[in-house]
């Protein structure tokens, strides 16, 4: 995995937690859920690049 992709999916794991916090503090279900969304995938391509990594060895 680069580096690129590190920082850039824990950038938007970090922008899906901001979204569940400001979806809970302001009781918007509908954001909280996009936050939680946007963290499973950021989790998912971080996944995806680790067995990449593996593959490449």
């Amino acid at each position: 995995m680069s580096e690129a992709d590190k920082i850039r999916n824990a950038a938007e794991k970090a922008a899906g937690k901001l979204k569940e916090s400001a979806g809970k503090i302001a009781g918007d279900k509908s954001l909280e859920t996009e936050g939680k969304t946007d963290q499973a995938k950021a989790s998912l391509k971080q996944a995806g690049e680790h067995v990449k990594d593996v593959f490449k060895k």
